[in-house]
């Protein structure tokens, strides 16, 4: 079993109608950690000791969080400034992360099609993510395809409902199947993963 952390980011949760939902889901999934970093830090003082073993302790590694300003809230960068430290997730020494998965669970406003280099924002989110996949680069992780719900202003229940239960399936894989990691690189959604066949390793 690989051992999944959800480091979980939203300012606003209580006026959150997706992110919400998903929690509701997949806050309390066996064999998942849960981290809502808000709750831990609501002053940003990141624990930084408690943050590496938990990174330590776990596998697949995520950053969940609503997609602002094409980034991500204020505490993800408080958090990745603080806790990747040099000699311990990179440099000569630093190699605590080593081998790794990394990735994001995000929410946009805007379509799939509008993330697109001849849509509206005229990149897709892979590029806009860049800062996140360096970072795994630099720390020697390997940067897993983002987990990516588009157009979420103009959800209704039901396809919050629906993407809820994708994304429980996508995390219940990554738990428990004995599967080959190596394509999730070069996948573009992470939903892709239920498609892949099970494999024996």
């Amino acid at each position: 079993m690989a051992r999944v952390l959800i480091n979980f980011a939203h300012p606003a949760l209580e006026k959150s109608r997706v992110h919400a939902h998903l929690l509701r889901v997949i806050r309390n999934m066996p064999g998942i950690t849960f981290n809502d970093l808000y709750e831990q830090y609501p002053d940003l003082d990141v624990n930084v000791a408690r943050e590496q073993k938990l990174l330590e302790q776990h596998d697949i590694i995520f950053m969940q969080h609503p997609f602002y300003w094409y980034s991500a809230p204020a505490i993800v960068k408080q958090w990745m400034d603080l806790v990747l430290e040099h000699g311990w997730a990179y440099g000569h020494t630093g190699k605590a992360l080593q081998g790794k998965y990394f990735s994001n669970i995000i929410t946009a406003g805007g379509s799939e099609h509008s993330y697109q280099r001849d849509g509206h924002h005229g990149h897709t989110v892979q590029d806009f993510l860049l800062p996140f996949i360096q970072t795994a680069k630099l720390c020697n992780m390997h940067y897993a395809a983002p987990y990516v719900i588009y157009g979420v202003h103009r959800q209704d229940i039901s396809d919050i409902q629906e993407d809820a239960v994708r994304l429980k399936q996508v995390l219940e894989r990554l738990r428990d199947d004995k599967f080959d990691l190596t394509p999730l690189p070069g996948l573009e959604n992470l939903t892709q993963i239920l498609q892949l066949p099970a494999q024996t390793r």
